[in-house]
């Protein structure tokens, strides 16, 4: 799947204030369809409130998030997760006394929406069948089916971090925001990760959105990245662009590639 120059995000303008503190200061960007956009800067930037305020969890301060064309700011998270607008945490966020397709059975929305009641009396069996054979679907595309039936807590890190990402496509994201996905991978963990997002973007059609701080990563990922710093758009370009921008590498980039 190729990028697209009609954006299927927007923010504009954006800002939020904890008390006096201004965390995002007036962030503009557009994510296009089809892309995978990477947002990142110092510890500190922004970079995880923006992602906070653009999935529902804090409602802008001012300014506006705009999805698909329409004006989503402050609504609920359950809300835009409806609409296709999936996020994921830096932290994995599972089951872990559960194995890992009954993790998924419970990210598919049919599934999810299955009363209590027409479980125990197995009346909705037929959307109990549709959950499970679209979690196994998914566990395969990802190459995790051989570990279905795995109790999640057995598995390494990087096998429930890319559970996580089955999790967040059993939901139907057209938009996915990846928070650090590869954090505290090993470089073999780090290389799987990256080829699991690029196969979600060109085969399920998934735009990604993602916050990361390992920069070899990023540089050979994202198609645009923008840069934060101190809450405010600091530069936004291709790959190339941001490697060699001058104030970028002046404020964040020299010591991340070198800690990289």
């Amino acid at each position: 799947m190729k990028p697209t120059e009609q954006p299927i995000l927007q923010v504009r303008d954006l800002g939020r204030l904890f008390g006096g503190i201004v965390a995002v200061n007036d962030l503009s960007l557009d994510v296009r369809a089809g892309s995978i956009h990477g947002l990142i800067g110092p510890n500190g930037a922004g970079k995880t409130t923006t992602f906070n305020v653009i999935s529902g969890f804090y409602p802008p301060s001012r300014g506006k998030v705009i999805y698909f064309g329409q004006d989503i700011s402050g609504r609920a998270t359950s809300a835009l997760a409806e609409l296709g607008l999936i996020r994921t945490f830096q932290g994995t966020t599972l089951f872990h006394e559960l194995s890992v397709l009954d993790n998924v059975r419970l990210g598919c929305h049919r599934s999810a929406k299955a009363s209590l009641i027409s479980r125990v009396l197995g009346t909705d069996r037929a959307t109990e069948d549709a959950a499970e054979e679209k979690a196994r679907g998914i566990l395969k595309f990802l190459e995790l089916d051989r570990l279905a039936d795995e109790i999640t807590s057995n598995l390494s890190h990087g096998h429930q971090r890319a559970l996580g990402m089955a999790v967040a496509l059993a939901a139907d994201p057209k938009l996915m925001l990846l928070d650090e996905p590869f954090t505290g991978m090993n470089p073999e963990e780090t290389r799987r990760m990256i080829e699991l997002v690029k196969l979600v973007r060109e085969e399920q059609g998934v735009t990604i959105m993602l916050i990361e701080h390992d920069m070899q990563a990023v540089m050979g990922l994202c198609d645009i990245i923008t840069v934060m710093n101190f809450g405010s758009l600091l530069a936004e370009g291709t790959p190339e662009e941001v490697r060699n921008n001058p104030t970028v590498i002046e404020a964040y980039l020299g010591s991340a590639v070198d800690a990289a």
